[in-house]
Parts: structure tokens; sequence; C-alpha cells
């Protein structure tokens, strides 16, 4: 999703709830900001099935913090 979707079509308190309730550091604070939302990219796990003939999963990251600036 491009930056103004993301700012135009996410919702800001949902957004941030997500992020709270997985324990992620954040910095999302106002509609400016939802560009580097989770809802803002496409679900990894969709993307790694779609590759799955290309790339194999050694290890799976969660993100620690979502930091903009």
């Amino acid at each position: 999703m491009g930056r103004q979707q993301a700012q135009k079509e996410l919702d800001l308190d949902y957004e941030i709830n997500r992020l709270n309730e997985k324990g992620i550091i954040h910095a999302i604070r106002s509609r400016k900001d939802l560009d580097e939302a989770t809802g803002a990219y496409k679900d990894i796990d969709v993307v790694m099935k779609n590759q799955s003939d290309l790339v194999a999963i050694k290890v799976e990251l969660e993100p620690l913090a979502v930091v903009k600036g």
C-alpha cells in the first residue's frame, strides 16, 4: 500500500492497538505515521507462500519496534 493510501484508508486506533497487543514498541501517533503501520504492508505469510518455489524459510523474525523518522 502506498503512503497516501495507508494514511487515508487505515484506522489509526486499530493499528496502534494491533502493535500494542503484540508488545511492539512504536511511534505511530497520528495519521501521517500510518504508512509504517502493519496494515500498510503485504501479509508476509502470503508473500512467502507465493515464493515457496524460490526460497527456503530458515527462520522467522518478529518485529521489536517500528520507528519512523
